[in-house]
């Protein structure tokens, strides 16, 4: 369904609806993270390591950064307040296809949510779908940072098309950083072309390359051993979804969530 990116940007207003005032100045990723309005969110920290994952990403305050598929706001929440204050925030869909006449748009939404709570006035914030790139932002991006959707873009037959988008976008020294729930290299076919969220790093790196990029760096940082990554649920039996409810809930809570690659990439000539 084409829903779900609508439905995202009411629950990123739903997230953090006090942060307003904690965003007036430009903060460090240490302020950011600690801020009272992430309660929350930071139980995540310890599976996601922001501070570490945006450091090997190489994302400075400075930067004009696109998140793609920001979805329910975690990392977003993170973002926008490191960049927007000096540089620039942007969030980055996939063509959500046709809608009713007179409903709000992708991005209509996810801008209605961020001026809600605040988000929006902290600096220069936008947000537009991949196929209305706007003409005077394409080529001036310096990173797109892509978390956990490589596998939606496999199972939607859309990764050639935004792999193109976000190639697009960045400035020709721009990089795009990865997170991907990872399988193992072995892993069969059916275990790991991105239907249960688990991909081999191998085909995502072959992935990038076939579309323009080449492989800067990878890191360990959000590697995760205790994973088997073999689940039948896939990558939602794990925490945050844990989709079975209390069965075996102590179990995959002790887990933690899934084994991630951190790649980086940048544009190829």
């Amino acid at each position: 369904m084409r829903i779900t990116p609508l439905l995202a940007a009411a629950a990123f207003v739903l997230a953090a609806p006090a942060a307003a005032h904690e965003h007036e100045h430009h903060h460090s990723i240490e302020d950011i993270l600690a801020m009272e309005s992430r309660a929350d969110d930071a139980a995540r920290d310890q599976y996601r390591h922001p501070a570490e994952t945006l450091a090997f990403f190489q994302v400075e305050p400075t930067m004009r950064v696109a998140e793609y598929g920001p979805g329910g706001g975690w990392y977003t929440r993170v973002l926008l307040p490191y960049v927007a204050p000096q540089g620039a925030y942007m969030a980055l869909q996939r063509d959500t296809g046709a809608r009713e006449e007179g409903a709000a748009t992708w991005a209509e939404q996810f801008m209605a949510a961020a001026t809600e709570n605040g988000m929006a006035a902290m600096g220069n914030v936008s947000a537009f779908e991949s196929d209305e790139i706007p003409a005077d932002v394409a080529g001036t991006v310096d990173r797109v940072l892509v978390f956990r959707s490589i596998h939606g873009l496999m199972n939607g037959n859309a990764a050639d098309a935004e792999l193109r988008a976000i190639r697009t976008l960045l400035a020709d020294d721009g990089m795009v950083g990865v997170v991907q729930h990872r399988a193992p290299e072995d892993a069969s076919y059916e275990a790991a072309r991105g239907s249960r969220g688990y991909m081999r790093q191998s085909d995502v790196i072959r992935l990038f390359e076939l579309h323009g990029f080449e492989l800067v760096e990878t890191s360990e940082v959000n590697a995760n051993p205790s994973d088997t990554a073999d689940w039948e649920g896939g990558v939602w039996t794990l925490p945050p979804t844990l989709r079975y409810g209390d069965q075996d809930r102590a179990r995959y809570e002790a887990i933690g969530e899934t084994d991630r690659m951190t790649l980086l990439f940048r544009k190829r000539d």
